[in-house]
């Protein structure tokens, strides 16, 4: 493993620590400042795109304040070559509307030369019917 292997690896971790301890500021902190953070939810191809490090902190400060439980279990992280990484995590929360958040996914990341985030691609699983197919 390289050295921007190792830096990638060690700012997904920090990346998903921040997300835990509910900081909307280091969570965005690792983001360069046109960094771009798709969602997997919203208008295809690429989802809701959420663009510039102020956007991230705000975005994020929202899921804080409307999942205030929200919590990311991270199964693991891995690098592929100078500026890619991925996270594998179960997130859970409690919604304003009493539902429960219970989604499987992962974050590709992207960085640029320093290390910061210019792009993370956001996946998941979660509950809910397939419209109109028929399991049995």
């Amino acid at each position: 493993m390289n050295d921007n292997q190792k830096r990638n690896l060690e700012t997904a971790a920090s990346l998903c620590q921040a997300w835990n301890d509910h900081d909307p500021d280091a969570f965005a902190g690792h983001f360069a400042e046109n960094g771009i953070w798709l969602l997997a939810r919203g208008a295809p191809p690429d989802g809701f795109t959420v663009k510039g490090k102020t956007a991230v902190r705000d975005m994020y400060r929202h899921f804080c304040e409307t999942i205030p439980d929200i919590h990311c279990e991270v199964r693991c992280h891995w690098a592929n070559g100078d500026d890619r990484a991925c996270s594998e995590w179960h997130i859970t929360g409690t919604m304003a509307n009493g539902g429960m958040l219970d989604w499987l996914g992962l974050d590709l990341w992207q960085f640029d030369d320093n290390g910061k985030v210019i792009r993370c691609d956001a996946y998941y699983k979660s509950e809910g019917d397939l419209a109109g197919f028929n399991t049995d």
